[in-house]
């Protein structure tokens, strides 16, 4: 008995070493697992069309921003990691840096505070595709003021120029007049107040490089939050509906 249990110690010794070896190589498969279940316990969240991502091979993915959350929603939805770009101060967070790295986040700054920086990320972008990865952006570059989708921005098109690559149109619902949001003055100044809120999130058909204008693409993403608006709303209002 005494060599059985050894040999079983030494099987689950090296299992262990062998899972924790895959997790330091390739550590964002199981962030976005815990962020999606981090997603699943703070939200009801509905999501639709997660088959529309690409199982394989570079693709962009382009939703509309509501909150500072908006990110790890969408990121643990997806069924492969994302990439995503970020403002550069939220990245530079001194508590929060080390998971932005981890999980490959593109910090932007604005021209204006740091000549080049918007050069530098979308090299990173475009070199991310190339290696055959998602990048997440949100084309209205910042978070709606008002609940709305706001017009996209000519840096989704510089994308498509560099690295042609399909592109998912994406619609996010529910997360307007959160903590997170600028419902009520600006994003993370007052207190949580909302838990298990309902949140959808629908995805659409990818579009080839050819079709995903700006135009194209804004009006696929309102049609698609249009969708999650009413999966997002509470039972009654869905019935009066």
């Amino acid at each position: 008995m005494p060599g059985w249990e050894t040999v079983g110690w030494g099987v689950l010794v090296g299992l262990g070493a062998v899972l924790a070896w895959r997790v330091v190589r390739r550590p964002r498969p199981l962030v976005r697992w815990l962020v999606y279940l981090t997603v699943r316990l703070i939200y009801r969240l509905r999501l639709s069309g997660t088959a529309h991502i690409p199982a394989r091979g570079a693709a962009l993915v382009v939703c509309n921003h509501v909150s500072f959350m908006d990110a790890l929603v969408i990121g643990g939805a997806s069924r492969r990691p994302l990439r995503f770009l970020m403002d550069k101060p939220i990245y530079d967070s001194p508590w929060l840096n080390w998971l932005f790295r981890l999980v490959g986040a593109i910090p932007v700054e604005s021209e204006r505070h740091d000549p080049g920086n918007v050069r530098r990320a979308l090299h990173q972008v475009s070199r991310a595709l190339r290696d055959g990865e998602v990048v997440m952006l949100f084309p209205e570059g910042r978070l709606t003021p008002d609940g709305e989708i706001h017009a996209f921005r000519r840096g989704l098109e510089l994308i498509l120029a560099r690295d042609p690559v399909p592109v998912v149109p994406a619609g996010l619902s529910g997360l307007w007049g959160s903590w997170t949001s600028h419902a009520d003055g600006p994003a993370l100044s007052g207190r949580p107040r909302r838990f298990r809120a309902r949140v959808a999130l629908h995805f659409g058909e990818p579009l080839a490089p050819g079709r995903a204008t700006r135009a194209v693409l804004e009006r696929r993403v309102r049609e698609l939050k249009a969708e999650a608006d009413q999966r997002a709303l509470p039972a009654g209002v869905e019935a009066l509906e």
